[in-house]
């Protein structure tokens, strides 16, 4: 068993920022792979599923950013796992938007999330880091990472997280290879010989509840109209 960490703030004011990537991540994850209904536990939302051949939990703490290593600890220390059993998915101010990086273990250059996991149980866990590119000067951070994703983002943003289901159950199995290929082809494709990328077909649009029609909203609107 694993456990899929995604790292945010709850609630509607908090989900579109770029600081709820890590939500993002694990909200794709659990739609496109069947995992069953969200429930309150671990002073968090889990969900529980398959990745291939393994049993994973996916948890969004609702502890705010801060404090997420209180939901992380509770669910490490009732399922028994070890903290290589940990995967964090979560912003990444020093890579450029749309870029994914998995590392393993290390320190939490100054993020409060993985700060506060350090705190519970140590550094010695996977993390899968998703850019968002950074505003520029430091005393911008803050306000940077608790604004929305900006319209010209949301389709590097979608590919990301495409990629991210995509290769899921690869990061699962332990292989961070074909998981961080598996995110290039939606993000980077390869070049036809024309040198027009090349892009995976679309799925079908998913349709409007209200209206049965095709859903033109873009993923950020669909989730922010979520809390609504």
């Amino acid at each position: 068993m694993q456990i899929f960490v995604g790292l945010g703030n709850p609630g509607a004011k908090y989900a579109a920022n770029r600081h709820n990537i890590g939500f993002m991540a694990l909200d794709r994850i659990a739609e496109d792979h069947g995992f069953g209904p969200w429930k309150s536990k671990f002073q968090g939302q889990i969900a529980e599923g398959r990745l291939g051949g393994d049993k994973v939990i996916l948890l969004k703490p609702e502890t705010f950013m801060n404090l997420s290593g209180q939901s992380v600890g509770e669910a490490m220390r009732f399922y028994k796992l070890e903290p290589g059993d940990i995967t964090v998915f979560h912003d990444e101010l020093d890579l450029a938007p749309g870029k994914c990086r998995v590392k393993m273990a290390g320190g939490h250059a100054g993020h409060n999330g993985l700060r506060s996991i350090h705190g519970h149980i140590g550094e010695a866990y996977r993390r899968v880091r998703l850019g968002i590119g950074h505003p520029g000067r430091k005393e911008l951070v803050a306000a940077y990472v608790l604004h929305d994703f900006h319209k010209a983002d949301q389709e590097w943003l979608d590919d990301l997280l495409r990629g991210i289901s995509d290769g899921a159950p690869q990061l699962a199995d332990g292989d961070a290879g074909k998981f961080q290929n598996a995110v290039a082809l939606r993000t980077a494709p390869p070049r036809s010989s024309g040198g027009a990328a090349k892009k995976d077909e679309a799925p079908a649009a998913k349709l409007d509840p209200d209206t049965e029609k095709p859903d033109a909203r873009s993923p950020l609107q669909r989730l922010a109209d979520k809390f609504r």
